[in-house]
C-alpha cells in the first residue's frame, strides 16, 4: 500500500465502519430516545407533567390544564478506537483484514455507546429485590405494577433487558417460552432478537453492571425514560505515521446520555 491512502480508500473504510456499528455494534441504542446534536457540547431533553380533562359549564371559562414542564441536560463526550497497521504487513494482507479493523472498531465504540446507556440506567431508583434468587415471575410482575401504578405508557414501547444467566432462567418459564402465551421472536431494531411478554420487549444484554453482592442489575424502562445524544456520529480517519512506518486508523464519535424520567426506570436485582 502506498504511504499515501488515498480519499475512495478512507470513505469505503468509513463506509465499512458505520455500517458495521449501525448493524452489530450497539444493542440499547435503539431501545432509548435518541436525539441528533450539532455545533454543542451538551443538549436538553425535554420533560412534560401529565395533564387532567375537565367538565365545563354553559358559557363558562374552560379550565387550564397548566400542564409542567421542565429539561433535563445531557452532556456529550468525545470516544475514541484507534489502531495502527504496519505499512509492510499491508502489503501481505487482503481486504478482509480492512474489514477485520473496520470491525473492530466499530462493536468497540458500540459497547461504548451501551456502556453509556447502562451508565444511566444503574442510576434507577426503583428497585425490585425479592429475597436471594435470580429471574422469578414475582420480579417481573412486581417491575410490571411499578410501572403500572406510575402510569407509565403501556404502549409497546417498554422494554426489559436481562442477563444470559436471567435469560434462559425467563425461557424456563412456561408463561414467557410457551406460545400458549406469547407469540414467537420478535426481531427489533438493528439485529436484536427477544420476546415480547406482558406487552414489554425482552432481550438478553451481556454488559449489565452487577453490584457488590455478585447480583445482577436487570431494567425494565420505557423507551422515553433515557435519552441519548449523539454529536458526532461513527467517522473514521486514516493518517500515516513515518515513525512508525504504518497507518493509525481512528474511529470516534461524540455521545451522552442522561435519564429523563426516573419513574419510567425500574431495577431488577437476580443473584448468579
Amino acid at each position: 500500500m502506498a504511504v499515501d491512502v488515498s480519499d475512495a480508500f478512507i470513505k469505503q473504510f468509513e463506509s465499512e465502519v458505520h455500517m458495521t456499528y449501525q448493524r452489530r455494534g450497539t444493542k440499547l441504542r435503539p431501545t432509548v430516545r435518541n436525539k441528533t446534536v450539532t455545533n454543542a457540547k451538551s443538549t436538553t431533553f425535554q420533560k412534560a407533567g401529565l395533564g387532567s380533562a375537565t367538565t365545563k359549564a354553559r358559557h363558562a371559562e374552560l379550565a387550564i390544564m397548566n400542564v409542567s414542564h421542565s429539561n433535563v441536560e445531557c452532556t456529550l463526550a468525545d470516544y475514541f478506537a484507534s489502531d495502527y497497521t504496519d505499512v509492510m504487513d499491508e502489503l501481505k494482507t487482503n481486504i478482509d483484514e480492512r474489514q477485520v479493523l473496520a470491525g473492530s472498531g466499530s462493536w468497540a465504540l458500540g459497547r461504548k455507546t451501551d456502556e453509556i446507556i447502562t451508565t444511566i440506567l444503574d442510576t434507577a431508583t426503583n428497585e425490585v429485590a425479592l429475597a436471594s434468587s435470580g429471574m422469578t415471575k414475582a420480579k417481573v410482575f412486581s417491575a410490571f405494577n411499578t410501572l403500572g401504578e406510575a402510569d407509565v405508557p403501556d404502549d409497546g414501547l417498554r422494554y426489559g433487558v436481562v442477563g444470559v444467566q436471567q435469560w434462559t432462567e425467563m425461557l424456563d418459564m412456561t408463561e414467557f417460552s410457551s406460545a400458549d402465551y406469547v407469540g414467537g421472536d420478535v426481531p427489533f431494531a438493528r439485529g436484536l432478537v427477544g420476546k415480547s411478554w406482558m406487552n414489554i420487549n425482552w432481550f438478553p444484554f451481556s454488559g449489565l453492571p452487577v453490584d457488590g453482592s455478585s447480583d445482577r442489575k436487570c431494567f425494565v424502562y420505557h423507551k422515553s425514560a433515557i435519552g441519548f445524544a449523539s454529536g458526532k456520529d461513527v467517522t473514521t480517519e486514516i493518517n500515516y505515521i513515518p515513525e512508525k512506518v504504518a497507518h493509525l486508523i481512528t474511529s470516534m464519535m461524540s455521545q451522552g446520555a442522561v435519564l429523563i424520567d426516573g419513574a419510567a426506570l425500574v431495577e431488577i436485582l437476580c443473584d448468579e
